[in-house]
């Protein structure tokens, strides 16, 4: 096998497993943070956790970008954005958490595999297989309208974020229920804006891999979502009636 066979092969894995993983969290709540729960094996401090699942992420798609031999302002801007959300949830995000929860090794496990393939697919296409990203990129439709999303996207997921983190005094541990920003419409907006970061970022590259990674926020955040959606409803009972999970007015 290839070095062009091996991406191609786990490029269709990523979007299959996606389908299987969308599937299973609509019947099985991934078990950390508001869903922790025994029976998962050993489990780390939520800090430690975040950083060893996300770090892949920054640091191998940098890799990509050093070996890589496409250097232009496109992949540099991409280089940017990626690091802009990646640095700050691997290395700045576990820091800011409120409470020292435990998280599974074995989700961590997880996290930490799709995050090496994913930044591998997203850098290699980006850095080293692409050919259509001249400077005539930053002024196509695809590239402005993605980059729009994603920027929005990630001031959405930063705020909610935010909101959420300020419900907490430090030592607090309880949940509350979050009024203001996106919070007063669905009940997850920090993930609502996480895949418009993402699906930004396939409209931006216009690239399968861009694509695969859409795919994998919406699989693994709508279940999510719903999940968290339906423990809000069943802890608080004034919970807004008319506040959905995470489509504003829709779902």
């Amino acid at each position: 096998m290839n070095g062009q066979t091996f991406y191609n092969d786990l490029l269709l894995f990523s979007f299959s497993l996606a389908v299987i993983v969308f599937i299973a969290l609509f019947f099985l709540s991934a078990p950390y943070g508001r869903h922790v729960r025994k029976g998962w094996g050993p489990a780390i401090r939520n800090k430690l956790a975040w950083v060893v699942m996300e770090a892949p992420s920054p640091l191998l798609f940098a890799a990509s970008f050093l070996i890589g031999n496409n250097r232009g302002i496109v992949p540099w801007v991409f280089l940017a954005l990626w690091e802009a959300h990646y640095i700050h949830r691997a290395f700045i995000y576990p820091f800011s958490l409120r409470g020292d929860r435990k998280f599974p090794i074995l989700v961590i496990s997880f996290g930490f595999i799709f995050n090496l393939m994913n930044a591998y697919l997203n850098g290699h296409y980006i850095f080293s297989l692409s050919t259509q990203y001249t400077t005539k990129w930053l002024t196509d439709p695809r590239f402005i309208a993605g980059l729009t999303l994603f920027v929005a996207g990630y001031l959405i997921n930063r705020s909610a974020d935010g909101i959420l983190r300020s419900l907490r005094a430090p030592g607090e541990t309880g949940y509350k229920i979050p009024q203001k920003g996106f919070y007063r419409w669905i009940s997850c907006p920090n993930y609502f804006g996480e895949i418009v970061v993402w699906s930004g970022w396939a409209l931006a590259t216009w690239s399968l891999p861009g694509l695969a990674f859409a795919v994998w926020t919406i699989a693994n955040l709508a279940p999510r979502a719903r999940s968290n959606h339906l423990w809000y409803r069943q802890t608080f009972p004034d919970y807004p009636p008319e506040r959905k999970a995470l489509l504003p007015g829709l779902w």
